[in-house]
């Protein structure tokens, strides 16, 4: 084999790890993985149906789309044991972009053509994002919105379960006509006791297995418990709706057809999933990586997400995520590699081949219960109280994402968690700390005046630092902060710009420093500048500023300034903390 040809073979490898995979299979892990995705099989097949419920679209497609998933996962993921499908924090946002775009009882399969195209729609966003190197774009997210808006979703989750869990529906388009919907049935009597019964009981079994036998699917024991039972008690008769009879056979290829008008709307739901779709996996590659002492590729990651995305649009499919329960249910049942997702996915192909009428009894309060269990997973009140302990303001902003998916919609919700967080980041550059820096004889260094008063001073000198980059929105915070320190009485005769924090300048930053050092130099202040790093150095000489502030204007260390400043004046340290600080 030439070297080009090995180059190209090593090409391959890297861009579809699943060649790598079978290329490197070992025969002892085989049984590992055949447990693995066996199990893992009893976990996917309801919750696949009860996502693609949550999602508005028939249980079926929920199969459908995790046997895609799981086969273009193992084919393009870098990761050994993520297992992605349907997920619950998705469901919501597809129903909120398919739903309004289907008319009033709607044709399902209009309904699935649309879902399978917003699954191309994300698939692309995602393979081109991790194409182009874009994996930052899932921090668009903080942790604060993120809980907030994950705390939202599990409410508006459980919420809109609740109805099906009683037997009853309602006909509501947001969090509060469904709440105020559940309510209202109740009191008018819409509750079917065998219905409640059965999705009371299987939530309960769920739950319990969930903590004491974390182990053995519970979701399996409560779904079999119920097909049982609506078996034996011929509960359809008694009001309780089940799945019904599902097509047989694996899915067509079909590439959906949808309205050109219509792909506006889909496209900002595509943007919205996406994002949550990645900050999802790579968060949870991240941990599962950590464990088994790996590096995770956040491009590589949404190559391989978006390729599922697209494999399951093409089936009648919709978008998908990884699941953090999922992959730990394989974890935890000795995964090797991505042979687990692909027994699961021959698994769910055999039932759909061979037995697609074992789940026609499955009563719909149990999808129900399964979503509920999933939502309050979603959910952490503990971390809301915790962000109410450490940081007033984080709290509040996790409390504005909550309440937006609450009160105004899952799509909305993520807009404002998006633009809280980016809100975050601007208002933390435009309004950085500032500090006026001093000596204390019991620490060596310049230190922050506010956290360390200094015990000895040098009459005439400033030490000032701002702690963020220069740029257009706090050009004016930096230069009032300085004209304040040079009114100051006495009048200094340096001010020492503690440079290191300072990153970047642009050119609104650029030329309010060459106004500030000409108007300072006109009452007789000398602007300086120390630790001031190379690249923004070379900025402002691209700016033509040496005529404004000259080399020797620049120190490469504080200390260096400081000893030019004696040198220059002739001054030497004092007792006392002197009369410099951060205005007010």
């Amino acid at each position: 084999m030439t070297d080009v040809q090995r180059g190209t073979e090593q090409a391959s490898w890297r861009t579809l790890p699943g060649f790598t995979t079978v290329r490197t299979y070992q025969p002892r892990w085989l049984s590992r993985d055949l447990v693995a995705g066996l199990v893992l099989t009893t976990l996917l097949v309801p919750q696949g149906m009860a996502y693609a419920e949550l999602a508005g679209l028939p249980p079926i497609t929920g199969l459908y789309t995790t046997v895609l998933a799981l086969l273009g996962y193992a084919v393009f993921g870098p990761s050994r044991v993520l297992v992605l499908g349907p997920d619950s924090s998705l469901g919501p946002m597809i129903a909120a972009t398919v739903i309004p775009l289907v008319t009033a009882n709607g044709d399902p399969g209009r309904a699935v053509a649309y879902a399978s195209m917003l699954a191309l729609m994300v698939g692309a966003i995602t393979v081109l994002a991790g194409i182009f190197r874009l994996g930052f774009v899932a921090d668009l997210l903080s942790k604060p919105t993120q809980l907030g808006y994950m705390n939202g979703l599990a409410l508006t989750i459980l919420v809109g379960q609740l109805p099906k869990l009683f037997g009853f529906s309602v006909d509501a388009d947001n969090f509060l006509d469904e709440a105020a919907g559940f309510f209202r049935g109740l009191v008018d009597g819409d509750t079917v006791g065998p219905a409640l019964a059965v999705g009371v009981g299987s939530l309960i079994l769920i739950l319990l297995f969930q903590r004491i036998l974390p182990r053995v699917p519970g979701v399996l024991v409560a779904v079999v418990l119920a097909i049982g039972c609506v078996t034996l008690f011929d509960l359809p008769e008694r009001g309780v709706d089940v799945v019904g009879p599902m097509p047989e056979g694996l899915p067509p290829f079909v590439i959906p057809s949808v309205p050109l008008e219509d792909f506006g709307l889909l496209l900002a739901g595509a943007l919205g999933i996406a994002l949550v779709s990645l900050t999802d996996t790579i968060s949870t590659a991240s941990v599962f990586a950590a464990r088994r002492g790996e590096e995770v590729s956040a491009d590589r990651e949404m190559v391989a997400v978006g390729a599922a995305s697209i494999a399951a649009g093409l089936f009648q499919g919709f978008p998908v995520s990884t699941s953090g329960s999922r992959t730990a249910v394989a974890a935890q049942n000795g995964a090797k590699t991505q042979v687990t997702g692909l027994v699961g996915a021959l698994a769910i192909a055999a039932l759909l081949v061979f037995a697609p009428g074992l789940l026609r009894n499955l009563p719909q309060p149990t999808l129900a219960a399964v979503v509920i269990a999933a939502s309050l997973s979603l959910a952490d009140l503990p971390g809301l109280r915790r962000l109410g302990r450490q940081r007033r303001s984080d709290f509040v902003l996790a409390l504005a994402a909550f309440l937006g998916v609450a009160l105004l919609g899952v799509l909305p919700g993520i807009g404002i968690a998006v633009g809280l967080s980016i809100l975050v980041v601007f208002n933390r550059a435009w309004r950085p700390h500032q500090a006026v820096l001093g000596r204390s004889e019991d620490l060596a260094g310049y230190h922050d005046l506010t956290f360390h008063p200094a015990t000895t001073h040098l009459p005439g000198l400033v030490i000032y630092r701002f702690d963020a980059p220069l740029f257009f929105a706090n050009a004016r915070s930096f230069r009032d902060q300085v004209r304040a320190l040079a009114a100051a009485e006495p009048r200094p005769a340096w001010i020492l710009v503690a440079a290191e924090p300072i990153t970047d300048i642009d050119t609104t930053a650029a030329d309010m420093l060459g106004d500030l050092v000409r108007g300072l130099h006109e009452q007789g202040i000398r602007l300086v500048f120390a630790e001031l790093k190379d690249p923004v150095r070379r900025r402002l000489d691209h700016y033509e500023l040496t005529d404004t502030i000259k080399p020797g204007d620049f120190f490469e260390t504080i200390r260096m300034a400081v000893e030019a400043y004696q040198a220059s004046t002739g001054r030497t340290w004092e007792r006392g903390p002197g009369s410099y600080e951060i205005p007010d």
